[in-house]
C-alpha cells in the first residue's frame, strides 16, 4: 500500500486525523458549512469551471469530485457529529476481513491541498480507476512553486516537462506539471 493512505488505529481515537468522507447526493458544500459551524476543520477540493449562463461564459468554483470532502477531526468527535448527519459517510478500504475508514496522513493531505489550491490551468484530476501510478518513481520537487511536494513522476512523451501525481489511495489523484527535470529528486 506504499504507506500512503492508512486506516483508523484504535489508539488514535482522540488524535485529529484527516478522514476521507462522502456527502451523499451532492451535498458536500452544505455539509462543509455544517462542519465548519460546529468548529470541525474540513477541506473541500474545488476547481474552476467555465459555465454558460444567459449566453455569457462565467468562471465558477465547483467541487473537484462530486460528494468528496476531507474532515480533520478526532474519530470520537467526528462519530458524534456524523450520528446527527446521516448524509456524511466514511470512505472505507478493505483491510483483511473488514472495511475501515480511510485516513490520509497529514503530509500527503498537505501536498494534495497545495496542488489543488494552486488552481493551475494544467491540473488534471483522476479517479482511482483512471490512473495507476504504481509504476512511477517516487519523487520530490526542489524549487519552484511546488518545492517540497512529494508524489509519483509521470512522464509525457515528447515533452520536456514532467507531471507529478499526488494520490490519496482509493480516493482521488491530482497531477500538475512541475517544469524541468532538474527540479525533481528521485526518492528510494
Amino acid at each position: 500500500m506504499d504507506g500512503i493512505s492508512t486506516v483508523v488505529n484504535n489508539n488514535n481515537m482522540t488524535q485529529p486525523q484527516w478522514f476521507a468522507m462522502r456527502a451523499t447526493y451532492h451535498r458536500e458544500v452544505s455539509v462543509k458549512s455544517m462542519l465548519e459551524e460546529a468548529g470541525i476543520s474540513c477541506y473541500l477540493p474545488m476547481q474552476h469551471q467555465i459555465k454558460l449562463s444567459h449566453g455569457r461564459k462565467m468562471r465558477v468554483m465547483k467541487p473537484l469530485v462530486s460528494s468528496l470532502l476531507f474532515v480533520h477531526c478526532d474519530k470520537e468527535r467526528l462519530q458524534s457529529f456524523k450520528s446527527r448527519l446521516p448524509q456524511l459517510q466514511y470512505m472505507t478500504m478493505q483491510t483483511g476481513q473488514q472495511r475501515k475508514p480511510i485516513i490520509v496522513p497529514d503530509r500527503q493531505m498537505s501536498d494534495f491541498m497545495r496542488v489543488v489550491d494552486s488552481h493551475s490551468d494544467d491540473l488534471k484530476y483522476f479517479s482511482p480507476e483512471e490512473l495507476c501510478v504504481t509504476s512511477g518513481m517516487k519523487v520530490r520537487v526542489h524549487g519552484g512553486s511546488f518545492d517540497g511536494l512529494e508524489g509519483r513522476l509521470v512522464g509525457a512523451r515528447g515533452r520536456r516537462n514532467r507531471r507529478i501525481v499526488v494520490s490519496i489511495d482509493g480516493v482521488v489523484s491530482v497531477s500538475v506539471e512541475v517544469g524541468d527535470a532538474e527540479l525533481i529528486e528521485v526518492l528510494s
